[in-house]
């Protein structure tokens, strides 16, 4: 794909954006995604194909970033670590809208230390995900025997629709 015809497909998703839905009113995806918390997240085999996995993400709108938490080992841990590039799609309740953030990806974790700067800042994304723990402690021991990683993806593009 040329960079003009990449320039024109990303125009066409940013008008798509912000268009206007059926009844008139603008569909705001960001809205969707920072609302949901239930996804589907896609990573690349190495193979090629696209590799599916239900997530509970959190996206924080302000910073375009999105954070999930996963476990190591799992295939769509070592597929980041392979390919760092992702993309997450949530759908509203009711099935007519959906939303979709693509984007690059650090991972941090696992960590040993449950003080340790990989638990931490999976106690930042628990913080913005869901407010306060009634048990850090036993959060960060959960942490590291699960041996949790986090996802912050670097969202770099949004898109999606309304059929509302």
């Amino acid at each position: 794909m040329t960079e003009r015809d990449q320039r024109s497909q990303e125009q066409r998703g940013s008008e798509r954006d912000s268009a206007p839905g059926p009844g008139g009113a603008r569909f705001d995806p960001r809205a969707l995604l920072a609302a949901s918390r239930l996804g589907v997240l896609a990573t690349i085999r190495s193979n090629g194909l696209p590799q599916l996995s239900p997530v509970m993400p959190f996206y924080d709108r302000a910073a375009e970033v999105l954070y999930v938490s996963m476990t190591e080992g799992r295939a769509k841990t070592a597929n980041l670590r392979r390919d760092p590039r992702a993309a997450l799609e949530v759908t509203a309740a009711d099935g007519r809208s959906w939303a979709t953030a693509e984007g690059a990806v650090t991972l941090v974790g696992p960590g040993s230390d449950p003080d340790g700067p990989e638990v931490e800042a999976l106690v930042t994304y628990y913080r913005l995900a869901s407010g306060e723990h009634p048990d850090w402690a036993e959060y960060r021991s959960v942490m590291v025997a699960d041996r949790r990683v986090l996802m912050t993806m670097t969202v770099g593009h949004v898109y999606g629709d309304s059929m509302n």
